[in-house]
């Protein structure tokens, strides 16, 4: 299971996927066929598939230990069927940030990077 932390120092991508909504479960599974594959690629972390309710969106909560890793395997040949896939269903909007604040209800921790 993922874990969301402000000590650790990973690469995160947030990856939000505007779709039609008769896409959705597509692109829900593009994405976790994909991850199939990266998961045994170095420097995986960990990868979460949001789903709308609307239907409108599919968004990608994905970790890396560094940006080099991620780049790496954004450029190998094996995933690049399935990121076509989804380009064809969306126009995915890539935020790569990190993690800067999180709470824990129930603990009630808060932690900065």
């Amino acid at each position: 299971m993922a874990t969301i932390s402000a000590d650790e120092d990973v690469f995160t991508l947030v990856n939000i996927f505007p779709v039609e909504p008769e896409d959705q479960q597509r692109l829900f599974e593009v994405l976790t066929d994909a991850t199939g594959i990266i998961k045994r690629m170095p420097g995986y972390v960990s990868a979460n598939v949001h789903l709308s309710h609307d239907g409108k969106y599919v968004i990608n909560y994905a970790q890396w230990r560094s940006e080099a890793d991620f780049r790496a395997m954004h450029a190998r040949p094996e995933v690049q069927e399935h990121f076509d896939e989804c380009r064809r269903l969306s126009k995915p909007q890539p935020v790569f940030c990190r993690v800067a604040y999180t709470h824990d209800a129930e603990s009630d921790v808060e932690r900065w990077s």
